[in-house]
């Protein structure tokens, strides 16, 4: 209850009305979100370990460090569209820029490789 200019307002009335339509909500986007299909890859992506030099290389070199789609649309040297980067479409986006990153902490901690060229 809050008491404001002699009036009183109750919260419990706006905030209960509509509390089980949210609860009923709620339980069938966590049912939703239950079914993923993807779950078992990114877990395997995410639980691999980088152990030796060639394998953190070859990682390195085939995930890319920007998004290779993204581009300009350019007409008589004016700029007419822009394509943004469709890579965060991807539903494995992170687990491959976390795996990326993992293979270059590698070669950098473990094998003191410069990862400039990668970059």
């Amino acid at each position: 209850m809050l008491k404001t200019n002699n009036q009183r307002i109750i919260f419990s009335a706006f905030v209960n009305s509509n509390l089980e339509s949210y609860q009923t909500l709620g339980q069938k986007q966590s049912a939703l979100r239950k079914f993923d299909l993807l779950q078992p890859l990114r877990l395997w992506l995410d639980s691999i370990e980088i152990s030796n030099r060639e394998l953190a290389q070859y990682i390195a070199k085939l995930i890319p460090a920007q998004c290779p789609f993204e581009q300009d649309v350019l007409l008589f040297g004016h700029k007419i569209a822009h394509i943004p980067p469709l890579c965060k479409l991807n539903p494995l986006y992170d687990q491959f820029v976390g795996l990326r990153f993992r293979a270059l902490c590698y070669l950098v901690d473990h094998c003191g490789e410069d990862i400039q060229s990668y970059c």
